[in-house]
């Protein structure tokens, strides 16, 4: 490994500095540089090593380096010989940016490194890396060049002791859990006969066809709506979801069956993501959640209302509440009919005892008697009520015959027949007033045209006024030759300039 030329070698001697008052430095280029000269500590070549400067001719050679282009280098060293390594340790101060990159520290006892996991490789991690979590990193190390810290990229993360499935599922259970997902007193009792069951399974699975084979035996009657989707792979959980949210919006729905059968972790892990657990949590009716075999457990089972251990227990399960009703029924009806017969055979001794009673001979001609006076005492009650009503009805007849005599309408016919006959004479009145008028005003208006200088200049004179028309000419002394007058005619009017004047006395 070649080692940095400035590293033992004597400084060379000072170069002509700058005046004071500048403080750019200067570069100084000295040809054939050799490249030994021009390599790093790490045995590669500066990407922009800086000119080397030599003292004098054949003298030592001094290769001067910006902190960019040392960090660029020690960069490009490590990145070379720890392209892919894997460091296991604890990681703290994990923290996620609002550009979706991950930093975080990994630890161990003795040592720390900081790490940074970009966007892209963090989101096709199936679990979340949180503090205290021990993981083994994948990656690479590198240089962060604004702060001259080696850093290690990571690609790839693992929990140590557990697989990602296993720590993203206790981690998405310990969050819906601390939200109340899972409380038992959220959990929805299943209809006693539900009118129409939703199947949110695949159409071309064999649990469709489980559910169906028992559905239709033991519920033959049943309005299945199949909800079809994908079960297994990438996109499936987003897929279940939205089946869910249809077949919740199809009218009178009672129940929602969400089933698949068996399979390992990876195959039944669209059951484990947070959107397939929100939207059970937020279906309106109750959901059965029949996914894998008994062994099988997914936070769909959490979170749905009822679990079952296979997708045919799922269907029994709703057929079951059909035949518990009727069983109940069938022993209500029979608590029924034997309570009643107790009863009848209570009441039946009782009769016969008091039967035998001495006093019970006479009683049917006392209660023969009772029934006649009873008679007698309704007619009396009948008779007695309908005097009570003649005599308010006759004095009710008496008590309008003489409101009739005070009544209003009589005196408003009245009063409307005068106001008609003195609304036409006051018609006529203002018709008579309004014929003097007219005839007052034809005469004032004849005599006002008499007086009207229009009428004046109507008979061929004009009225002559100064230019300003503010003034009437009435002296033909108050004019000169070469005035300007207006002259006002019966129609219209013209100006005029005065071309003589003469003075007739």
């Amino acid at each position: 490994m070649s080692k940095l030329p400035f590293d033992d070698d004597p400084p060379a001697p000072a170069a002509p500095t700058a005046p004071a008052a500048t403080a750019v430095p200067t570069v100084r280029t000295v040809p054939q540089v050799s490249a030994s000269a021009a390599k790093g500590r790490f045995g590669e070549t500066s990407p922009k090593a800086a000119p080397a400067a030599s003292a004098g001719e054949g003298g030592p050679v001094r290769q001067v380096l910006t902190v960019s282009e040392l960090s660029a280098t020690i960069r490009d060293a490590l990145e070379t010989r720890f392209q892919q390594v894997w460091v296991e340790g604890e990681i703290s101060n994990a923290r996620l940016w609002n550009t979706g990159h991950l930093y975080f520290t990994l630890k161990d006892s003795a040592s720390q490194i900081k790490c940074v996991i970009f966007r892209g490789s963090l989101r096709y991690l199936k679990f979340k890396p949180e503090d205290g979590l021990r993981v083994v990193a994948r990656g690479k190390v590198s240089v962060y060049d604004v702060k001259g810290e080696y850093q290690l990229v990571c690609e790839h993360l693992e929990p140590q002791g557990y697989g990602p499935l296993q720590v993203a599922f206790e981690q998405l259970k310990k969050k819906l859990a601390a939200e109340g997902l899972f409380e038992t007193a959220r959990k929805r009792p299943l209809p006693a006969l539900p009118r129409r069951i939703g199947l949110v399974t695949s159409i071309d699975g064999a649990a469709l066809r489980d559910m169906v084979r028992v559905l239709r035996r033991r519920y033959p009657n049943a309005h299945l709506v199949i909800s079809p989707t994908r079960v297994q792979g990438e996109g499936a959980a987003a897929e279940v979801a939205r089946a869910l949210k249809l077949v919740a919006r199809v009218p009178h729905v009672d129940v929602i069956i969400v089933a698949r059968g068996g399979g390992s972790l990876e195959d039944l892990w669209a059951f484990n993501e947070e959107v397939v657990a929100r939207a059970i949590a937020a279906a309106p009716v109750p959901v059965i959640s029949g996914v894998g075999h008994e062994t099988d457990v997914t936070i769909a089972d959490f979170v749905a209302d009822l679990r079952a251990a296979t997708p045919s227990a799922a269907a029994e399960m709703v057929v079951g509440r059909k035949d518990q009703f009727f069983a109940h029924i069938d022993r209500i009806g029979e608590r029924l009919d034997a309570a009643m017969g107790n009863r009848l055979r209570r009441m039946e001794s009782r009769l016969h005892l008091l039967e035998a009673r001495p006093g019970y001979s006479g009683f049917p001609g006392r209660l023969a008697f009772r029934g006649r006076h009873v008679s007698e005492l309704a007619a009396a009650l009948r008779q007695g009520a309908g005097q009570v009503i003649g005599r308010r009805a006759r004095k009710h007849e008496l008590l309008r015959r003489a409101l009739d005599q005070f009544d209003p309408r009589h005196r408003l016919g009245a009063i409307r027949t005068r106001l008609v006959a003195r609304d036409g004479r006051l018609a006529a009145a203002a018709r008579r007033r309004v014929t003097q008028s007219q005839s007052r005003l034809g005469s004032l208006a004849a005599r006002l045209d008499g007086l009207s200088p229009l009428a004046v200049l109507g008979r061929g004179y004009a009225v002559t006024w100064d230019a300003a028309r503010t003034r009437i000419i009435r002296d033909a002394a108050t004019l000169r030759a070469g005035d300007a007058v207006s002259v006002t005619l019966q129609r219209g009017g013209f100006a005029a300039t005065v071309t003589q004047v003469t003075n007739d006395e």
